[in-house]
């Protein structure tokens, strides 16, 4: 795409939870997401291919991504094999048109899985072009005894050999690292936003953008200016705000969609003043 192409606003499915998969879709054409990045394994609705072609097309709501189910909750989801799971996302990607794959480090105890992770990361871009499966941010596990190292090849994709990066905005707090310095050290390399909040402790907290320490509209901004393009996926964690006598949830993610809107917008503005700044993300 050409960097002079907007961003697309997407939401999570997950940023609806507890409410299921299928109100999300709804909750996005109601506010007006440009579309969802689907999170397998969030509900039985979530790994069912057939129902979200239907769901998409009820609502008019592309998946413009796919969240493959990496997570520790979700082991079995799609299947056991780790790389099984990944082909099943490309194959439910091409039928939803969707563009990418967010896919998160394997952990420590995968040890097959990961022993050859980055090599076969690169050979699915390969032989799933033009999809691309990018590899996301993650975090030490913090504890009272110190810090465990979850993940490998390691939770910080900056010096491995991926092509193409998500990054999550409250992952990186509770790192403790600066998302402002992942969006310059990353370059072209960032493809996907996971665009969230976090205070810096060890719950991955994934607050509302700006409610936490990693300046989310700066970040946003940064990257558009420097000719980011990729898509901008609100998720969140809502749950507290079930069962509050109105629709907070609705406001919430309605206010974070216009505030989106208008960090792009300046990052568009700030790119065009200076053309020279693209050359950040070619």
């Amino acid at each position: 795409m050409s960097a002079s192409v907007a961003p697309r606003v997407t939401l999570s499915t997950t940023s609806v939870y507890p409410e299921s998969t299928a109100d999300a879709f709804a909750r996005a054409r109601a506010i007006g997401y440009d579309g969802v990045e689907l999170m397998v394994g969030i509900d039985p609705v979530a790994a069912d291919v057939d129902r979200i072609v239907d769901l998409s097309a009820e609502h008019g709501v592309n998946v413009w991504s796919i969240h493959a189910p990496c997570l520790l909750v979700t082991p079995n989801v799609w299947g056991s094999d780790s790389w099984g799971k990944l082909d099943k996302a490309a194959e439910a990607a091409g039928r939803l048109g969707s563009q990418l794959v967010v896919v998160h480090p394997p952990f420590r105890w995968q040890r097959d899985y990961a022993s050859r992770f980055e090599e076969g990361i690169a050979e699915l871009n390969e032989k799933y072009a033009p999809l691309i499966f990018a590899v996301e941010n993650m975090y030490p596990w913090r504890t009272p005894a110190g810090r465990f190292a979850a993940y490998s090849p390691g939770f910080d994709p900056t010096n491995l050999s991926y092509d193409h990066l998500v990054l999550d905005l409250s992952h990186a707090a509770t790192a403790q690292m600066d998302s402002r310095a992942l969006v310059d050290l990353w370059g072209p390399r960032l493809r996907h936003i996971h665009l969230t909040d976090g205070s810096g402790t060890f719950k991955d907290e994934h607050l509302l953008p700006g409610r936490g320490n990693q300046h989310a509209w700066d970040v946003i901004e940064r990257a558009v200016a420097g000719g980011f393009n990729g898509d901008i996926v609100l998720e969140v964690n809502t749950r507290k705000l079930s069962g509050t006598g109105h629709d907070a949830r609705f406001e919430a993610l309605s206010e974070s969609l216009m505030q989106t809107r208008m960090a792009v917008d300046r990052g568009i503005f700030a790119r065009r003043r200076d053309p020279t700044r693209e050359g950040a993300q070619q």
